[in-house]
């Protein structure tokens, strides 16, 4: 992956953090955790991590809803000459390092 792909992908990982974190309504802890862009620069997924876990449908369904609102504001932030397809997506990678970790610490 080149250096300017990356940059692109952590703008646009970064602009969804700051989104979500504008627009969540504090009961549950949503964390923008990773993000993949095609290399058509067509398709972003950002992954999430989601405390407390018993939330992660409501949030997940609330992150799909705001798709609409997230190409919005990655249009006014990150340039690019098309906005990507957003999508959402629970981060598993980052639910088994938790369990590990919870495993370890036992």
């Amino acid at each position: 992956m080149n250096t300017h792909h990356q940059q692109i992908t952590l703008a646009l990982q970064e602009a969804a953090a700051e989104l979500v974190s504008t627009l969540s309504n504090r009961k549950s802890l949503i964390t923008v955790t990773r993000a993949e862009l095609t290399p058509s620069n067509d398709r972003v997924t950002f992954y999430v991590s989601v405390f407390p876990e018993s939330a992660e449908g409501p949030a997940l369904g609330f992150l799909l809803r705001q798709r609409g609102a997230c190409r919005e504001y990655i249009q006014d932030r990150v340039p690019m000459r098309r906005i990507p397809h957003v999508e959402f997506a629970i981060d598993q990678g980052e639910k088994s390092r938790a369990r590990v970790d919870e495993l370890l610490s036992e």
